[in-house]
């Protein structure tokens, strides 16, 4: 394994580390990797992110983002 020094958005990996409970900056670009060119997710890998939580709110996501009244107004293609 070598070092390599990359300039990255602190913002940015914090909230990946927020968001899947990650400990450090090393595990988060990994996981990116992985993600990127690795195998699809394994099963011990997403039972990994169990209990890491969710804030969304499915009733909002339901809803239509178009008003009823603008359903039917698009032109053909």
């Amino acid at each position: 394994m070598s070092r390599t020094n990359i300039d990255i958005d602190d913002e940015l990996i914090e909230a990946a580390m927020r968001k899947y409970g990650l400990k450090t900056k090393k595990e988060a670009v990994e996981m990116a990797l992985q993600r990127l060119v690795g195998p699809p997710l394994t099963r011990e890998f997403l039972l990994s992110l169990r209990g890491i939580g969710w804030e969304g709110d499915l009733d909002e996501m339901r809803q239509s983002k178009i008003a009823d009244s603008d359903v039917g107004d698009q032109p053909d293609a």
